[in-house]
């Protein structure tokens, strides 16, 4: 009733609370979802339509890798599957004990290694959003002043246009929001299973 049998013979638990499965099965694919999708068309272009004064390709690509020492699209995947590592740790240690969801509940210890799984997802989602704020910061501006002396002591500094700017500033304030929203799921899950592993306490 509580697994999911895949096609290699191993069964996989479903999170042992109601949240933790609405974090799962839904957020976690509209959060997916959106930075694939969306993703690709708000920033799937912005190297070739950043363009900097004077208009020459070794300025705009030494300028762009200079306004982006590391892309969005990166950035967010490598969070997504990092925030996921020890939930699925802790998955392959239930498939390999062959822990169910009342073991979860019932059993100290397997409740104490699976909050600590979900604390480490919020202690990484907070790393994440710091990083994110260092990177990226909360709003995109039109204008890039980008610092070439480097590249060619004639320039100096010179402006940048990047493109799509209000469009990046609305989907880097959704990403912001579902880290938000992901750490208030992940606590939300750790309240739940401490008052089911009470409720289980109390009945017995």
């Amino acid at each position: 009733m509580w697994r999911i049998n895949c096609p290699l013979g191993i069964r996989l638990l479903r999170p042992p609370t109601v949240i933790g499965q609405f974090h799962t099965l839904f957020f976690g694919s509209v959060r997916m979802f959106f930075l694939g999708v969306l993703g690709f068309a708000v920033y799937g272009n912005e190297a070739l339509h950043f363009s900097c004064d004077p208009d020459r390709r070794e300025l705009n690509l030494f300028c762009y890798n200079q306004f982006r020492p590391v892309t969005p699209q990166v950035f967010w995947a490598l969070q997504l599957v990092t925030v996921l590592v020890p939930g699925a740790v802790f998955h392959l240690y239930a498939a390999y004990k062959n822990i169910d969801q009342e073991d979860i509940l019932e059993r100290p210890t397997y409740t104490v290694f699976y909050i600590i799984s979900v604390l480490l997802r919020i202690v990484l989602e907070v790393a994440a959003f710091w990083l994110q704020s260092r990177l990226f910061g909360f709003l995109v501006h039109s204008l890039y002043f980008c610092d070439a002396s480097s590249l060619d002591k004639t320039f100096n500094f010179t402006k940048c246009m990047v493109p799509g700017h209000f469009e990046k500033t609305i989907f880097l304030s959704a990403m912001y929001i579902f880290t938000i929203i992901t750490m208030i799921l992940c606590m939300a899950e750790i309240f739940e299973i401490l008052c089911r592993r009470l409720g289980y306490l109390t009945h017995q």
